[in-house]
């Protein structure tokens, strides 16, 4: 009797490793804003030293979006570059946990510029790893809708980790344990597959640094979807980065001073909500046209949260507004899956990260300058953002442009918006 042929085991993508690595390093970004506010508040008697120096850590995301990026892209071993960027990261949470509110305002700020210069890999870079992990279709589509669960997971929590524990214990151990669960992405993010990334780009002419550079940046501009939905979210979290404030500031305005927080809760759980909701059921819908819609839900949601009274229907709005957004996430990250030049995916992938974070910085100086206008006012003014980021979605998409190439994705289907095929650069 034959002996049965050994059938070869199939490998594990490592996407639950990566959910993971990914759930630790955003819960301690997302916590954060909290943590440093509270650190300041206790430690210096004033918020405003938290203010600067979330500041100085947002600043650098945008100008080191698109070298982190190509470093990623260019290095033989890129796991020494995402390795070493969550290491920066954590060093730069824990030493901000020692140095706020007792160190100079220089040495402090200089570490958070540090830190925010990490941030990158963080907020955008490590999703460009899924298209490494993950082979294309169905299943990567699924991959990228849960990596924006575990986004949206992070946002809520984040922040209630940070409370429960300044409450329980201090702010600085708040702070020390965001800087731990950091440590944490560091230790499983080592055990990820990286050499995949290595074989894509071995094939390719040797490149300066500075043409890499230029490459990232041509594609967003260049490739029409990437153009588009680069300019429709950035455009949408201008409203998106003044909605904390103006959720505790229209909480108030209500006679209800400190539900802003429940509010902003609400949010999360409303994207959280969509984002899983994706993962499990892919409407009928191409990706492009998802967004277009997230982006009118989103708006629409807020609008009708404005003028209404009562806390309970208005953090109802607040969770559908959220359901309306998480979706959005989830296809912004195929869009530039699909779209992006293989060896320039995690390069888009952190610049449209970092140019997000840093119109949602714009969006929260925004409100500040104008929080003495009527909240049920700038609630609107947000939502008006998240409807003219739709239409500006919808205009870049249909009009002209330099280029208008689809960047190394020849077996994509422009009536689907995604890929049909794996990319040239894939194919075996």
């Amino acid at each position: 009797m034959p002996r049965p042929r050994a059938v070869a085991p199939v490998p594990r993508s490592g996407l639950p490793l990566y959910l993971a690595t990914a759930f630790c390093a955003r819960l301690a970004e997302e916590g954060m804003a909290v943590a440093v506010a509270l650190l300041a508040l206790q430690r210096a008697g004033d918020a405003a030293q938290g203010a600067f120096v979330l500041t100085a850590w947002m600043a650098p995301h945008v100008v080191a979006a698109p070298l982190v990026g190509a470093l990623a892209t260019r290095m033989r071993r890129p796991r020494l570059c995402y390795l070493g960027a969550l290491s920066g990261f954590t060093a730069a949470v824990l030493t901000l946990s020692l140095l706020i509110g007792r160190a100079s305002a220089p040495v402090t700020f200089a570490v958070a510029v540090a830190g925010g210069a990490c941030g990158p890999v963080v907020s955008g870079g490590l999703s460009s790893l899924i298209a490494v992990l993950v082979p294309a279709g169905p299943r990567r589509d699924r991959a990228y809708a849960l990596d924006a669960a575990v986004y949206n997971a992070a946002s809520v929590a984040g922040p209630a980790v940070v409370g429960v524990t300044a409450a329980v214990a201090s702010p600085g151990a708040a702070m020390l344990l965001l800087g731990t669960v950091a440590a944490g992405a560091v230790a499983a993010a080592s055990g990820l597959p990286y050499g995949s990334a290595r074989q894509r780009t071995d094939a390719r002419p040797a490149t300066t640094l500075r043409a890499d550079l230029a490459a990232g940046l041509a594609a967003v501009w260049h490739v029409r979807e990437l153009r588009a939905i680069t300019a429709g979210t950035c455009l949408a979290f201008l409203g998106i980065g003044g909605l904390t404030t103006t959720a505790v500031l229209l909480a108030a305005h209500r006679g209800h001073p400190g539900a802003g927080g429940a509010l902003m809760t609400a949010f999360a759980v409303g994207a959280l909500a969509g984002s899983l909701a994706l993962a499990r059921w892919q409407p009928p819908l191409s990706d492009p046209r998802l967004a277009t819609l997230s982006l009118c839900g989103t708006g629409v949601a807020l609008a009708a949260a404005a003028p209404v009274p009562s806390p309970a229907v208005c953090g109802a709005l607040f969770v559908l507004a959220g359901a309306c957004d998480g979706p959005l996430l989830t296809a912004t990250f195929r869009i530039r899956a699909a779209y992006a030049p293989s060896h320039a995916r995690a390069q888009i992938f952190t610049l449209g990260a970092g140019l997000k974070i840093t119109a949602a910085a714009c969006g929260a100086a925004a409100v500040g300058a104008g929080a003495t206008l009527p909240p049920p006012l700038l609630l609107l003014a947000i939502a008006a953002v998240q409807l003219g980021g739709a239409l500006l979605h919808t205009l870049v998409r249909r009009g002209e442009g330099p280029g208008d190439a689809h960047a190394d994705t020849a077996g994509a289907d422009p009536a689907k918006g995604a890929v049909s095929g794996p990319a040239p650069a894939e194919r075996p």
